[in-house]
């Protein structure tokens, strides 16, 4: 096996974790708003987004390590595709992460960010 397939398949099977990560994340948090542990749902939703990141990423052969690097390859994706959304709707995500440390965002703006968050996946599963 050449190196390059090597790392193919590597990238591959990253790809294909992140992905169920990401649907199982977005599954759990529905739940937890019917819930209504809005604290709990924020970091699920978080996760789905960072997750989804990642697998566009890993496609791309990038390994993403820390919430910088997160940030600066949605920018990066923000200006490739011409979204300007895009940093939006994951900066979004990024008060739900915080929420979960703070419990600061009411119920309605938790699930608003839900829907944000489902959006910015759909856009990221689009650009794949």
């Amino acid at each position: 096996m050449s190196m390059g397939s090597a790392i193919g398949t590597e990238a591959e099977e990253k790809v294909e974790h992140y992905l169920k990560l990401n649907n199982k994340y977005l599954d759990e948090a529905e739940e937890l708003i019917k819930k209504k542990d809005y604290v709990q749902a924020s970091e699920k939703l978080w996760g789905a987004a960072a997750e989804m990141v990642k697998v566009v990423a890993a496609k791309r052969g990038i390994e993403i390590k820390s919430h910088r690097e997160l940030y600066k390859f949605v920018a990066k994706l923000k200006t490739e595709l011409g979204d300007p959304e895009l940093s939006r709707l994951f900066g979004l995500a990024g008060a739900l992460h915080q929420n979960f440390y703070e419990n600061w965002l009411p119920p309605a703006t938790v699930v608003d960010h839900a829907e944000a968050v489902k959006e910015l996946v759909a856009k990221l599963k689009r650009a794949l």
